[in-house]
């Protein structure tokens, strides 16, 4: 990069910052923070690819409705006939306080929960977001069930709530089947392929972006061991575990076995499906990798072994043994700041450096003058 543009880039962003107390991205920083961000997030497993991921610079669109209708293309786009691309859309920033147009639900493709007669049927972690749903207008299905597509709901710049259903053509679902026990298809379960997470907040260089949302592809145990089986989701993993005919009563690890039979129907079904999944042992592998290409480029990576280390067959994974802390670093993404957003802060070795590199050029430019100078007596 050259230093001179540098310089006068920092010089124009200091004046913008005195005269309105804010300045706008390029296009090139904001892929660039994009993609640091995501290689900053302590959360994440799959950062290895962090580079290839598809910037969409979307600040130009303001109005609810033709979000909505860029939140859709970025669903079919992301789809990419089952070969998932990483990706984020980046919206309007908040500009002086000014909040636009954000997604308030937490993934782009969630499933309903109702409290049916007592019973819980569908995602339990959404009931109240299906409820909000209701309340504003939303029809479910004459006949519920356990995997109705939710509507995407959108809060406007006034704070008003709008509610935009998803084509059925882009929730791309899977259905779950076992390679070797059709009992497991029979239970009828499955999932999306692009998990789009649509409520975290995009921070680049102290600015906001509310409505960034962005995708990778699953692993196995999102789906099989937390999504499916967890006790405040599907509570899936007693009726997995009498169809796999595992002896609830008698074996203390019929959880374990069914657990992993369910990772290996849904990497099956996916793989089946050609549509890109990876398995948590193929993850933490590729963690590893990204770990020390970090560290060959003198980067210490943050890391949250709560999210890192997989929820299956954990210690057998090499990141339950990689010491971990999360760095806060920004870029980065962040839910609010009265949570993980307060604990952002620049990384000032890097500015440490800069002011190191522009010394040393001084000292250098100094010893040009003074053999030049030398030279000329000479």
């Amino acid at each position: 990069m050259d230093r001179q543009w540098l310089d006068d880039r920092v010089k124009h962003v200091r004046q913008s910052l005195s005269a309105t107390g804010h300045y706008d991205h390029s296009a090139e920083e904001l892929a660039f923070g994009a993609r640091v961000a995501w290689r900053n997030h302590s959360r994440c497993i799959g950062r290895l690819w962090w580079k290839s991921l598809d910037v969409v610079d979307c600040r130009h669109i303001t109005d609810p409705d033709a979000i909505a209708a860029q939140l859709f293309s970025h669903l079919a786009t992301a789809w990419n006939g089952g070969r998932i691309r990483s990706m984020i859309s980046v919206f309007r920033p908040v500009v002086n306080g000014s909040i636009p147009v954000s997604v308030e639900s937490p993934q782009l493709l969630q499933y309903a929960g109702y409290i049916i007669q007592g019973d819980i049927v569908g995602d339990q972690q959404n009931i109240e977001l299906t409820r909000t749903a209701m309340a504003l207008g939303w029809q479910p299905p004459e006949v519920r069930t356990a995997f109705d597509i939710l509507p995407i709901i959108l809060r406007d710049a006034d704070g008003r709530r709008r509610l935009y259903a998803v084509p059925p053509e882009l929730a791309h679902e899977i259905g779950i089947a076992h390679p070797s026990c059709p009992a497991v298809g029979a239970l009828a379960l499955r999932w999306y392929a692009v998990p789009v997470v649509s409520n975290m907040i995009l921070s680049i260089g102290g600015i906001d972006y509310p409505c960034a949302p962005f995708n990778g592809f699953y692993m196995a145990t999102e789906i099989a061991s937390r999504n499916l089986c967890d006790l405040r989701r599907y509570n899936m993993l007693p009726q997995v575990a009498d169809a796999l005919g595992l002896d609830r009563d008698s074996d203390p690890l019929w959880q374990d076995a069914g657990l992993t039979e369910l990772n290996r129907a849904v990497l099956h079904s996916y793989q089946a499906a050609k549509t890109s999944i990876v398995s948590h042992h193929a993850a933490s592998e590729s963690y590893m990798e990204f770990v020390k290409l970090e560290q060959a480029e003198g980067r210490v990576p943050s890391g949250d072994g709560l999210w890192i280390v997989p929820p299956q067959a954990s210690a057998a994974c090499e990141v339950f043994h990689l010491p971990m802390e999360d760095r806060g670093v920004v870029p980065n993404y962040y839910r609010s700041r009265g949570q993980d957003g307060g604990n952002l802060v620049a990384d000032r070795r890097l500015e440490r450096r800069h002011r190191h590199l522009r010394r040393l050029d001084r000292l250098k430019a100094r010893w040009r003058r003074f053999r030049r100078n030398r030279d000329w007596l000479w």
